[in-house]
C-alpha cells in the first residue's frame, strides 16, 4: 500500500494512493528539487516523498517545509566491505575501462590514479586487461551487481520502503556513495528505479554505475548517446531527455536582481567591469593560483578599472581558498559559497545563495575558469568565457592532465574546441583574453549558443516540469517502454524512450 500526502497545519498526512520516493544527497540536486517546478508538478499526479541528507539540518528546515512533498531524513547507510565489494568494484571499472577505452577515465588513470591508488588495487590492471580482451565485462558486472544486492547496507531503508511501497524510486545521485545503497533495497523489493544523470560529465568521468536501472533521466541527446555507449544495457529501458533542471533557476524572475542590487550585496561597484573567476574542486587542481595571479594584475590596474569576483565551488568551499585570496585589493572580492566544516552531504543552498549564484553569472562581463561546468552557466547568459589551457599551480605539475581535459576528455573536448571559449596557454594570455572580451563581448556569441544547445538540449526554464512528466510517464508505463505520444505535446519533443 502506498500513500498520498497533504500538509495540514504543518503536519504530514498520508492517504492511500500511488507514490514516488525521490533521493537527494547533494546541494547540486537539492536545488533541482527546491528551486524548479519538479515537485509541484510531480505532486499533481502522485504522492512525492523526498529523502534528503539535508532534511535534518535546522538551517534548511524552512526550505524543505515549503516543498510540495513529504520530506524525510535520508536513511542510515553503512559502507561496503573493502574486500570483496570495493576491491571488485575497482576491478570491474578497470575491465570496462580497458574494454571501452574512455579518453577521460584513461587520462585520469594515467595522470592521477597510477600515483594515488594503493599497490594492491593497481595490481588488478593485468587481470582486468585479460577479461577485457575476452569481452567478459558484461557477465562480470552482472555477477557483481548480484553480489552488491545481496549485501544489506541500509536496514532502515528496507523498513521504510516496505511501509511506503512506492510505485517508483528516483535517485538523483547514482554515482554517489549513499544513494545506490537505497536503490539496492528498492531493487530487492522489486520497486522500479529511475536514475537522473546529474551532470553532463558523469557518464564519461565517474566510476561506473554497477546497478542497472529501469529508466534514465538525461539532459540532452548527446548524454543519451553517451549512456548507450558506456552502458549498453540501458538500450532495453526508457531514457528521457528533459534538459538541465538546475538551470531553471536562471529563468525565474524571483532570483533576478538588478546590477546595482547585486553589486551592492557583494561590495562591488556597478559601473565598473566585472570579471568572475570561478574555481573548481580543490581536490582536482589547485586553481586558486590562477585566481591569485589575475587578482594581482587587477590590483595593479593592468585591466583598467575592472574589478574581480572570485567564486569558490559551492560543494568544496571550506574557506581555505578565500583566506588565501582575501585582502589582495579592494578591487578583489571573494565569495563564500559553502558552509566551512560541514560535511558535503550536509550542505545545501538557500534562496540567498541561489540568487547570488544566478546573478554572479548574469552580471559578469567575463568569466574565467578551468574546464568546468561554469562554462555553461556563463554561456546561458551569453557571457564570454576564458578557459585555462594550462595548470596554474607553480611548476605546472598537472599540465598534461589539463591539456587532456581540454583536448581529450569526452564531455569537454567538444566545448573547448568549439570556438565558444577563449583557450589560453599562459597567465599573460589569460589577461589579454580578458581584455579582448571586455572590449568586444560579442566575440564567439554564435559558438556560445551552440555550447548551450549541445550540452543542455532544450533550455527554457521548464526542465523541472519535463522531469516530473517523465517520472509520471515512467510509473504509468512501468514494465514497458514509455509512451511519449501520451505525454503533453509541449513535452513530447524533448522526452523520449528507446
Amino acid at each position: 500500500m502506498t500513500f498520498m500526502s497533504s500538509k495540514t497545519e504543518g503536519r504530514s498526512v498520508r492517504t492511500a494512493a500511488p507514490g514516488v520516493v525521490v533521493l537527494s544527497s547533494s546541494l547540486l540536486t537539492d536545488r533541482m528539487l527546491l528551486f524548479t517546478r519538479f515537485l509541484d508538478e510531480l505532486s499533481q499526479g502522485t504522492c512525492a516523498t523526498v529523502w534528503a541528507t539535508t532534511a535534518r539540518e535546522e538551517r534548511f528546515r524552512d526550505l524543505w517545509d515549503s516543498a510540495s512533498a513529504i520530506v524525510e531524513p535520508f536513511p542510515a547507510v553503512r559502507p561496503f566491505r573493502e574486500f570483496p565489494h570495493n576491491y571488485l568494484r575497482r576491478f570491474n571499472e578497470y575491465v570496462w575501462d580497458f574494454r571501452q577505452r574512455p579518453p577521460s577515465r584513461l587520462s585520469m588513470m594515467r595522470h592521477v590514479r597510477k600515483r594515488t591508488r594503493a599497490r594492491h588495487v593497481r595490481a588488478l590492471e593485468l587481470p582486468a586487461r585479460v577479461l577485457a580482451r575476452l569481452r567478459l565485462e558484461r557477465p562480470l558486472e552482472d555477477w557483481l551487481e548480484r553480489l552488491m544486492l545481496a549485501y544489506p547496507r541500509s536496514p532502515e531503508a528496507l523498513s521504510r520502503l516496505k511501509t511506503l511501497q512506492p510505485a517508483a524510486l528516483v535517485t538523483t545521485g547514482p554515482f554517489r556513495y549513499d544513494e545506490p545503497a537505497i536503490v539496492a533495497v528498492a531493487k530487492n523489493l522489486r520497486i522500479p528505479t529511475l536514475a537522473l544523470i546529474t551532470s553532463w560529465d558523469n557518464l564519461s568521468t565517474k566510476a561506473r554505475m554497477v546497478l542497472k536501472y529501469d529508466g534514465y533521466l538525461l539532459w540532452s541527446e548527446q548524454m543519451r548517446r553517451e549512456l548507450l555507449h558506456f552502458y549498453p544495457d540501458s538500450a532495453r529501458v526508457p531514457s528521457y531527455v528533459v534538459g538541465a533542471p538546475q538551470f531553471d533557476a536562471f529563468f525565474q524572475r524571483r532570483f533576478q536582481r538588478s546590477r546595482e542590487e547585486f553589486c551592492a550585496s557583494q561590495g562591488l561597484e556597478p559601473q565598473r567591469p566585472l570579471i568572475v573567476y570561478a574555481l573548481g574542486s580543490p581536490n582536482f587542481l589547485r586553481e586558486h593560483h590562477g585566481a591569485a595571479y589575475l587578482a594581482e594584475r587587477v590590483a595593479r590596474g593592468d585591466l583598467g578599472n575592472a574589478q574581480l569576483l572570485i567564486r569558490p565551488h559551492p560543494v568544496f568551499d571550506n574557506g581555505n581558498e578565500a583566506e588565501a585570496l582575501r585582502g589582495i585589493s579592494p578591487q578583489v572580492i571573494v565569495q563564500r559559497t559553502g558552509a566551512a566544516g560541514a560535511a558535503l552531504t550536509e550542505r545545501s543552498q538557500d534562496e540567498f545563495q541561489i540568487t547570488e549564484w544566478v546573478n554572479t553569472f548574469r552580471h559578469a562581463d567575463v568569466v574565467v575558469n578551468l574546464s568546468s561546468t561554469v562554462v555553461i552557466d556563463a554561456a546561458i547568459f551569453d557571457r564570454p568565457v576564458v578557459n585555462l589551457n594550462y595548470d596554474p599551480e607553480p611548476g605546472r605539475p598537472n599540465q598534461a592532465l589539463v591539456k587532456d581535459a581540454n583536448h581529450r576528455w569526452t564531455h569537454f573536448k567538444p566545448v573547448a574546441e568549439s570556438g565558444g571559449v577563449w583557450l589560453v596557454n599562459e597567465p599573460d594570455e589569460m589577461v589579454e583574453a580578458v581584455k579582448g572580451y571586455l572590449q568586444h563581448p560579442e566575440l564567439h556569441r554564435a559558438q556560445r549558443r551552440w555550447i548551450v544547445e549541445y550540452v543542455c538540449g532544450r533550455l527554457d526554464g521548464s526542465s523541472g516540469e519535463r522531469m516530473a512528466a517523465a517520472v509520471l510517464n515512467f510509473i504509468q508505463g512501468t514494465g514497458g517502454s514509455s509512451d511519449v505520444a501520451s505525454m503533453p505535446s509541449a513535452l513530447a519533443s524533448t522526452v523520449g524512450a528507446d
